[in-house]
């Protein structure tokens, strides 16, 4: 068994050794050309070439409706992140402005979104939750839905949750971003998407990158 003995000016040293059995072929790995990101591991493509890649569950990032919001949202703009006591930041996580959420790293995300509602009228309302993406930073499509029917009994507001997810494959920070829109098909001015701020978690929106893109 031979190897490799790096030794430090203090006197103790650092060895790369071969396998303790004999391996069925010659095996070469290929360093990367440069250093990779703080957190990344090395990675082989089957072939003995190594690369520097992300860790799955690198960014976890939560965010919550900031106040109690009225009528159709297209898209639900009042975010805030979600108090780090509660929902702990992994990476750099989102960012976010008018209702727009940005990505911090290419990669496969699971994007959630859940909606707190109640009515205010006397009469049933139906609604839809939907999770929109785009791929060019300008034209939005529908990457996955839900529907809901909120009712209110007497002078009760009865809340309905409804939630929705979809998997995002992220291969363009600048061009593939999401937004979040609640559509009610009846008198959306008595709809209601509860909201309590920082600390709170009624309506809520989280991303987790679950593998590379």
């Amino acid at each position: 068994m031979s190897n490799i003995k790096l030794v430090h000016s203090g006197g103790n040293s650092v060895s790369l050794t071969t396998p303790t059995n004999n391996p069925s072929s010659n095996v070469t790995f290929k360093l990367p050309q440069a250093d990779g990101s703080a957190g990344q591991v090395l990675q082989t493509d089957g072939n003995g070439n190594l690369t520097f890649v992300d860790l799955p569950f690198s960014v976890y990032d939560k965010w919550v409706g900031s106040t109690t919001t009225t009528g159709n949202q297209n898209p639900f703009t009042d975010w805030v992140r979600h108090n780090a006591s509660k929902s702990p930041l992994l990476g750099t996580g989102m960012s976010h402005s008018s209702g727009t959420f940005s990505f911090p790293k290419t990669g496969v995300y699971l994007v959630r979104f859940n909606a707190d509602m109640y009515n205010t009228s006397s009469y049933e309302r139906t609604i839809d939750c939907d999770i929109m993406f785009t791929t060019n930073n300008s034209s939005y499509s529908l990457l996955q839905n839900s529907s809901g029917n909120v009712h209110n009994i007497g002078s009760y507001n009865i809340h309905t949750t409804v939630q929705v997810q979809g998997m995002l494959d992220v291969t363009d920070t600048s061009n593939v971003k999401v937004q979040f829109k609640i559509t009610a098909y009846n008198n959306a001015s008595s709809l209601k998407a509860q909201g309590y701020g920082a600390a709170g978690g009624y309506t809520y929106v989280d991303f987790t990158r679950v593998a590379d893109t």
